[in-house]
C-alpha cells in the first residue's frame, strides 16, 4: 500500500528447523505445517480472506502462495503458508520461506538516518544540498532530508520514467544508479518542497547516499552492524550484487502477457532497488523487526516523536511518516518488487502484529495491492475497530 520498486516488467510499469530450539525461529517450526490457537470462525475468516484475495489477484491461476502471521492478544497466533512456493515442481508455500521486502526497505534506510541524528552527525531538516552525493540537485538548498523521508520533496520516481521503463533488464544488467537519479533529478519538480505527497523512489535512493556521504560508509554495512546483528535477525540481508535467493525462499512470479505465471525471483539485480527496495528478510524477523522500529526501540523517543509524526497523503485512512505507514492504529510498511509482495505490521494498542508475504507483486490501479488486502482482510477478522486502508 505504501510502496513498490517497479519496472518494465511489471503492469504499472536460512536455517534447518532441526536446528532452531529457541525464540521465533523455532515458533515458527513448530507451526510451519500450519498452526493457530484462534477459534476455528476466526481461522477460517483469515483462511478465506487469503485464498479470496490470493484468487482474485490472479491470472489463469490464483497467485501462487503467501506466507502469513497474525499475533493477537491473548497469545492468539495464526502463522501458515498458504498455496504454493514454487509451481514447478510444486513446493507448498512454508512460513519460514525468505522474500524480497521490497520497499520494507526503506525501514531500516530511516532508522539508520534517525540514528545519524541522534548522534547529531545530521538533522532531519537539513537541506540536501549540505551533502557531497555525486549527483546535481537543482533546488537542493530548498529541499530537506525530511521531506525526502515522508514523501514530500516532489522528485519524480526514477522508475517511472518511459527511459527507465523501455529498459529490458535482466539479473546481470548494469545500473548506475548516480545517471538515473540524475535523470529524475532534472525533471520538473511534481510540487514546491513540502507541497504536497507522491510516493517516490528517488528519495530513498538520495537517503541512502546521504547515509554514505555521513558514514563514509555503505549503506548496507550500517544497516547490518547497527540493525540486523544486534537485533539478531540472521535471516535478513541486503545483497549488493548478486541476484540469487538465499536457501529456503518462495519463488517470486509475475503474470506474462497471456496472464500465465512467470517465474522472476532473480530477474532483478539488486542495485536496481538498492536503498529503496534491495533487502531479503522472512516471517520471523520481520515479526521482531516491525515492532522494534514501529515502538522506537531502535532509536531515541525524540527521534520516535519525529517518525510517526504522520501526515495525511490524500486518501482515506492513510498517512505517512518518516519512512512509515500509518492507518487506523497500525504501523508498517508494504513493500513491492518484481515478483514479491510484504506487508508488516504492528498495531501498538494492542501488541499485534500482522506479516503477509505474497509471491507476486500484484497492484490494480483500482484496489490495494494483494500484502495490503490481505492484512486489512487479516485485521478485520482479529481487529474489526482498527482496520486499516
Amino acid at each position: 500500500m505504501f510502496g513498490a520498486v517497479r519496472h518494465s516488467r511489471l503492469v504499472f510499469v536460512v536455517f534447518s528447523c532441526a536446528a532452531a530450539v529457541t525464540g521465533a525461529s523455532s515458533l515458527l517450526c513448530a507451526m510451519e505445517a500450519g498452526s493457530t490457537n484462534l477459534d476455528a470462525q476466526t481461522q477460517a475468516a483469515i483462511e478465506s480472506a487469503v485464498t479470496n484475495n490470493l484468487k482474485s489477484y490472479g491470472g489463469n491461476q490464483p497467485v501462487p502462495g503467501a506466507a502469513v502471521g497474525a499475533w493477537a492478544p491473548g497469545g492468539r497466533s495464526f502463522v501458515k503458508g498458504i498455496g504454493l512456493g514454487r509451481l514447478s515442481p510444486q513446493v507448498p508455500m512454508s512460513p519460514n520461506d525468505k522474500f524480497r521486502i521490497g520497499s520494507n526497505t526503506k525501514t531500516f534506510v530511516v532508522t539508520v538516518l534517525l540514528q545519524l541524528v541522534d548522534e547529531g552527525r545530521m538533522g532531519l531538516d537539513d537541506p540536501v544540498d549540505k551533502f557531497s552525493l555525486n549527483v546535481k540537485i537543482p533546488d537542493g538548498n530548498r529541499i530537506t532530508v525530511r521531506q525526502l523521508a515522508e514523501m514530500r520533496s516532489g522528485i519524480v520516481d526514477l522508475y517511472a520514467s518511459p527511459a527507465f521503463q523501455a529498459l529490458d533488464i535482466t539479473s546481470q544488467t548494469g545500473f548506475d544508479r548516480h545517471h538515473w537519479v540524475q535523470l529524475a533529478l532534472d525533471q520538473p519538480r511534481l510540487f514546491p518542497p513540502g507541497a504536497g505527497y507522491n510516493y517516490s523512489n528517488t528519495n530513498y535512493m538520495l537517503l541512502g547516499m546521504i547515509i554514505e556521504a555521513v558514514t563514509k560508509d555503505t549503506v548496507q554495512h550500517q544497516i547490518e552492524s547497527r540493525l540486523l546483528t544486534p537485533l539478531g535477525l540472521r535471516n535478513t540481508t541486503f545483497p549488493v550484487s548478486d541476484p540469487a535467493m538465499p536457501s529456503p525462499y518462495a519463488h517470486g512470479y509475475m503474470l506474462d502477457a497471456n496472464k500465465a505465471w512467470q517465474d522472476e525471483s532473480v530477474i532483478l539485480p539488486p542495485s536496481v532497488s538498492w536503498a529503496a527496495g534491495a533487502m531479503i528478510s522472512d516471517m520471523s524477523d520481520m515479526k521482531t523487526w516491525v515492532k522494534a522500529y514501529v515502538t522506537g526501540s531502535v532509536n531515541s523517543a525524540a527521534a520516535q516523536q519525529q517518525r510517526l509524526a504522520c501526515i495525511p497523503v490524500g486518501k482515506p485512512n492513510l498517512a505517512f511518516g518518516l519512512g512509515i505507514g500509518c492507518s487506523a492504529g497500525w504501523f508498517g510498511y508494504t513493500g513491492g518488487i518484481t515478483g514479491y509482495n510484504t506487508g508488516a505490521y504492528y498495531l501498538p494498542a494492542t501488541d499485534a502484529t500482522i506479516i503477509v508475504f505474497v509471491n507476486s507483486q500484484q497492484e490494480p490501479k483500482d484496489k490495494p495491492d494483494v500484502a495490503s488486502a490481505t492484512v486489512r482482510d487479516i485485521a478485520r477478522a482479529l481487529f474489526p475497530g482498527n482496520v486499516p486502508f
